[in-house]
């Protein structure tokens, strides 16, 4: 049987020169490791980053402001183009003073068509302006416009304000030339105070309040399936107060009535709490109203 030679440095696995040498690379192993690990990760720079890596988004949301000029400004960029509302409030105005003529042409020279001519002015401005509010949503309705708005992270107060300005601009803008004609058919002949002019002051309070109500229930009615006669039924009540302050300044400017400054400033005050109380009202009501 074959002896096995062993070197005399060589001790087997269980000796003492062996388990040096496996003590010693296993230090080297820990060492390295220790090294690696207190050696500050360097950061990756652009050029190591892959391509494809999803970058932050750093772009603002607009202002609030530059919601509300974007939104006036698609309104007013449509009724140039299409020129749907304004005409046709001003066919309707005009259709309506034919109307008066005719009923008032029957009387003869025996009326005073100024005693009540506030009150004839007022309902041609109320009934024109409704036939322009029923207007005012048909584009977004008819063409999914009003969705996209929805979709969009635009705050609905905002949207009430720039739709209740367009339909404020456009009903003064067809009063400038209705106003003007009533004065010319029924009015011409007639002997007015010397404070008629001041008349142009509850004409702009009365539309401001028409316009910021109306676009409110215009909204609510605008879903329904007979808007046309609903947004009516809900306005003529609502604005009942207003109109009742209008045509009461209104007339005391035109006829000359006792204290007649006193009837104006009353009537002027009493259209402006409801404006602002109605206003702030439909601001707050607006995001139920147009989410429903």
């Amino acid at each position: 049987m074959a002896k096995i030679r062993r070197e005399p440095g060589d001790l087997g696995a269980t000796g003492e020169p062996a388990a040096r040498h496996g003590n010693d690379r296993e230090g080297e192993l820990l060492g390295s490791s220790a090294r690696r690990a207190s050696t500050p990760a360097r950061p990756a720079s652009e050029s190591d980053r892959p391509s494809n890596a999803p970058q932050a988004d750093t772009r603002r949301s607009p202002s609030a402001w530059a919601q509300y000029r974007a939104l006036l400004a698609k309104d007013i960029r449509q009724e140039l183009r299409t020129r749907e509302m304004l005409t046709s409030m001003a066919v309707y105005a005009l259709l309506v003073l034919t109307i008066y003529g005719a009923a008032l042409a029957q009387v003869g020279d025996q009326l005073q068509v100024v005693k009540f001519a506030s009150g004839l002015l007022w309902a041609l401005i109320v009934f024109t302006s409704l036939l322009g509010l029923n207007r005012s949503f048909a584009h977004e309705t008819e063409t999914g416009c009003l969705e996209g708005i929805l979709l969009a992270p635009v705050d609905r107060a905002v949207i009430f304000l720039a739709k209740a300005t367009s339909n404020l601009l456009f009903l003064l803008a067809v009063e400038v030339i209705t106003v003007p004609m009533f004065f010319l058919f029924f009015l011409s002949g007639a002997e007015l105070s010397g404070a008629a002019p001041l008349m142009a002051l509850p004409l702009v309070v009365g539309t401001v309040g028409v316009a910021g109500v109306g676009t409110l229930l215009s909204t609510m009615a605008v879903g329904t399936r007979g808007r046309d006669v609903m947004l009516a039924i809900l306005f003529i009540p609502v604005a009942f107060p207003l109109l009742y302050a209008c045509v009461s300044a209104t007339g005391a400017v035109l006829v000359g009535v006792q204290d007649m400054m006193t009837v104006f400033w009353r009537g002027v005050a009493l259209a402006a709490a409801y404006d602002v109380v109605m206003i702030a009202a439909a601001w707050g009501l607006y995001e139920f109203a147009l989410d429903a």
